[in-house]
């Protein structure tokens, strides 16, 4: 019986390492053909266009460059979680927190936040604030650089320590994978590199 408990754990916990493993391995493939030379999608796959607020997906191709290694993929697939990329009308995305007491479009706890808020990135408000978009979205980026995003070490680690669920881990780097899988597939896009930052 205790092998039976003992290896149902360890299949439910490896869940978030597969599903990081699997996206890891479909952005690995998008570097390793841009490195080539071959010409891949530079953004967002139709899907993504379609599924995110312009505004939001700017922020998160954006903010995600500030974490060597952290896709703007995870950023999107978080943001699309907690608050449907801020246009979910639920307590704590506009205005006041959530039950659990968390703030904004990417439902920051107000001390998580403030250990993550600096500096104001282009756009943000002065002060910092959770439900500003782009405050928000840098403010992710960097709690999940400081927690394992960082050269990609442990993309899952790093989820797990936004919100310590294996189940919203998978969640989001399912999405990850998802928006990645459909950039890869896409045509391709025009050089979105010299566009002017908001």
């Amino acid at each position: 019986m205790m092998r039976l408990v003992v290896g149902s754990l360890l299949a439910v916990l490896a869940v978030p390492v597969l599903v990081a493993a699997a996206v890891l391995a479909m952005l690995g493939g998008a570097i390793s053909a841009a490195s080539t030379g071959m010409t891949v999608p530079a953004g967002p796959s139709p899907g993504a266009l379609s599924g995110i607020p312009t505004t939001m997906l700017l922020l998160y191709e954006d903010a995600a460059p500030t974490c060597p290694g952290l896709p703007w993929e995870v950023l999107a697939g978080i943001g699309t979680v907690e608050s449907d990329n801020g246009t979910s009308d639920l307590p704590g995305v506009h205005s006041g927190s959530n039950f659990a007491g968390a703030e904004g479009p990417m439902q920051f706890l107000p001390a998580t936040f403030a250990a993550y808020d600096l500096p104001v990135p282009p756009g943000g408000a002065n002060p910092p604030s959770p439900y500003d978009p782009a405050d928000a979205v840098y403010a992710a980026a960097r709690d999940l650089c400081a927690n394992g995003a960082r050269n990609g070490t442990d993309l899952s680690g790093a989820v797990f320590a936004y919100n310590h669920s294996n189940a919203y881990v998978a969640d989001v780097l399912g999405l990850a994978a998802r928006y990645a899988a459909e950039a890869r597939s896409a045509e391709p896009v025009p050089d979105r590199s010299s566009r002017r930052k908001p």
